[in-house]
């Protein structure tokens, strides 16, 4: 549904560590304003359910190819296949919708918000998510374009680097495989060091999740996510945002965080389910976040990722890890698109 907007939105640029202009709000990850503001206009003006508003607003990375991470054509995987993520979950009833490693159907957020209203299920992958969607009115088609071919070629005339295997002979270090997994003996006596994240150079073009909170006037609080994944990942990889309290967290008593990053380490923490849990025991949105992102920090200092956090009434506040600074996009009662940014850990 489309439909045409009379209000017209400022945008501001601010540095804080919380926020609070009041309900409704959007809050999004990176600087995905179109997003926000398709959203907060689908919640406003359009009086579109939360979860619906919530959709409509990914959907908008997915179209746009936000940054080459969301939506199709962006991050091949080692096939030069790309696959998309997404999750769904509503903080009023705790429903969740996902998908991940979705393959041929190029709206994520969409088909995951029928795994949610239509099935009792919180999460389907792979092929078999994309039966689904065709059971459900989408349509096959191909998530290649002509740049991520170029990037999968170009990938692999670089000897396939950089690339996510370890224990692994020959050494993948120089090797596009098969591989053939080393024995723990072998391990064992080599030591070899850990593997080396930075080498990914997660950040912007690479990671960039769309995470996204939408709350109502009524406090009824939501959130989500959308990406392609990790270019150049093992098929069958899926990251943090399909996986709920991973990605993304709602609870309408308490509000909702959402992350963004290198999911294959975030995933591991939980850190949008604790940052609720941190709000739930007082901590304002800021505090929490930074001491999700902290946990995470501790085990692996060299891993880049961020979060957004906001309260059921609309305070919020962001955190990060591994780069300069974090740059979140948020719509409010204030009337504006705002930027906002939060110095990292």
């Amino acid at each position: 549904m489309w439909f045409t907007v009379a209000c017209s939105f400022l945008v501001a640029l601010a540095l804080v560590p919380n926020s609070h202009a009041g309900l409704p709000l959007v809050a999004t990850t990176w600087r995905f304003t179109n997003a926000t503001l398709r959203a907060y206009q689908s919640l406003t003006v359009g009086e579109f359910y939360p979860i619906d508003a919530l959709v409509e607003g990914c959907s908008v990375c997915e179209r746009e190819q936000c940054d080459g991470t969301v939506g199709f054509g962006g991050s091949p995987d080692e096939n030069g296949e790309t696959t998309l993520d997404a999750l769904l979950m509503d903080g009023s009833t705790m429903d969740v919708g996902a998908v991940a490693a979705l393959r041929e159907v190029k709206h994520a957020a969409e088909v995951a918000k029928h795994v949610l209203r239509n099935t009792e299920h919180t999460l389907l992958a792979g092929s078999q998510a994309t039966d689904f969607a065709l059971m459900m009115g989408f349509r096959r088609e191909s998530l290649q374009t002509v740049s991520s071919r170029t990037m999968w070629r170009q990938w692999r005339a670089n000897h396939c680097q950089p690339n996510f295997w370890k224990n692994v002979m020959p050494s993948p270090s120089m090797s596009c495989g098969p591989y053939e997994p080393v024995s723990a003996n072998e391990v064992n006596h080599k030591s070899p060091p850990p593997a080396d994240r930075t080498k990914f150079t997660f950040g912007r073009y690479n990671h960039d999740t769309i995470s996204m909170i939408v709350i109502d006037q009524s406090g009824h609080v939501v959130a989500g996510t959308s990406t392609n994944g990790a270019r150049h990942k093992i098929p069958g990889r899926v990251g943090d945002s399909p996986i709920p309290g991973a990605g993304a967290y709602a609870d309408s008593e308490v509000g909702a965080a959402v992350a963004t990053g290198d999911g294959d380490v975030m995933m591991r923490f939980l850190p949008a389910l604790l940052a609720v849990e941190g709000m739930r025991n007082g901590l304002d949105p800021a505090e929490a976040g930074q001491r999700a992102i902290a946990r995470i920090a501790k085990y692996y200092p060299a891993f880049m990722g961020g979060i957004v956090v906001a309260t059921k009434d609309g305070h919020h506040g962001a955190a990060c890890h591994g780069m300069e600074e974090f740059p979140y996009s948020v719509a409010d009662a204030s009337d504006q698109i705002q930027e906002l940014t939060v110095k990292c850990l």
